[in-house]
């Protein structure tokens, strides 16, 4: 078995590949001035970036964990959700509220893709 490590740093990986599956470390947002669909979209758009470096797309994301800092931001996140994700190739999802390692977060994603 092949394990190749993407974006490897001291504490983790941004992604690791392993048997046909991409697993990305939780994603967070850049710019963390703006609400949270504005977060969202950000935080999909480094997603994009990833799986494209890995020779992936969204429309091979098999599950994805989304973790807001409140669950307030529900509806918020799913806007730009909503707007991203591929009709009839939606993934397997959990949403929860979690408290993210800096306050100014508003989401993280965390997803597996095959490759």
């Amino acid at each position: 078995m092949t394990i190749y490590r993407h974006q490897p740093g001291p504490r983790l990986s941004e992604a690791v590949v392993t048997n046909g599956l991409i697993f990305l470390a939780g994603q967070v947002p850049r710019d963390t001035s703006v609400d949270a669909t504005a977060q969202t979209a950000d935080v999909l758009a480094q997603i994009d970036a990833l799986l494209a470096e890995l020779g992936s797309d969204k429309s091979k994301i098999v599950d994805a964990t989304i973790f807001l800092a409140d669950l307030a931001d529900y509806g918020a996140m799913n806007a730009a959700w909503d707007a991203w994700v591929l009709a009839g190739q939606t993934p397997s999802r959990a949403t929860v509220q979690a408290k993210l390692a800096d306050p100014a977060w508003k989401v993280e994603i965390k997803l597996v893709a095959a490759r």
